[in-house]
């Protein structure tokens, strides 16, 4: 069954009840239902802290999701749990994924900046003063592009391209 059938939250169980509507009246391939309903299954597991579950319901989507824009937010969250699993590098390479897709992710290109500013710290823990700066000059070049995208977003990112003299 289902995870957005066994879902006991009314909210989660009405926006469900809603999508399975909208998917039986919009004319839609049998691949790009079976898509959106591993998608949709995948962030009802993700919201929960069922990452293992949610990236298993991720990957079954792309394999039916042929549309880039759709495809990049699969993308993207399989990033984000990568991120959130301390697994940077597969989460850069998921962001990078999404961003070959669509190019108008200002939070993939922020998360991307987050993992590299903070391999930056890192490497200034363990005393490497050039590694450091080229990982911060790396997470100053994604927020710039997320800045671009959004510029009313990322106040803190804004604030430390300013202090640490990096915006233009």
């Amino acid at each position: 069954m289902p995870r957005s059938q066994i879902n006991a939250n009314f909210i989660d169980k009405t926006s469900s009840i809603v999508a399975n509507i909208l998917l039986r009246i919009i004319p839609t391939t049998s691949g790009e239902k079976k898509a959106f309903t591993y998608y949709r299954d995948g962030m009802l597991a993700q919201s929960e802290g069922n990452y293992a579950e949610a990236l298993q319901n991720y990957y079954e989507a792309t394999r039916p999701e042929i549309d880039p824009y759709d495809r990049s937010y699969i993308l993207y969250n399989i990033g984000l749990i990568h991120t959130s699993n301390g697994e940077h590098t597969r989460a850069l390479e998921y962001y990078f994924r999404a961003l070959e897709r669509n190019p108008f992710l200002p939070q993939a290109f922020n998360n991307m900046a987050v993992i590299c500013h903070y391999r930056g710290e890192q490497a200034i823990l363990q005393g490497d003063s050039e590694i450091a700066e080229a990982w911060s000059d790396q997470a100053a070049e994604y927020w710039k592009q997320a800045i671009a995208l959004s510029p009313g977003n990322y106040i803190e990112a804004q604030n430390w391209l300013k202090i640490t003299r990096r915006f233009e």
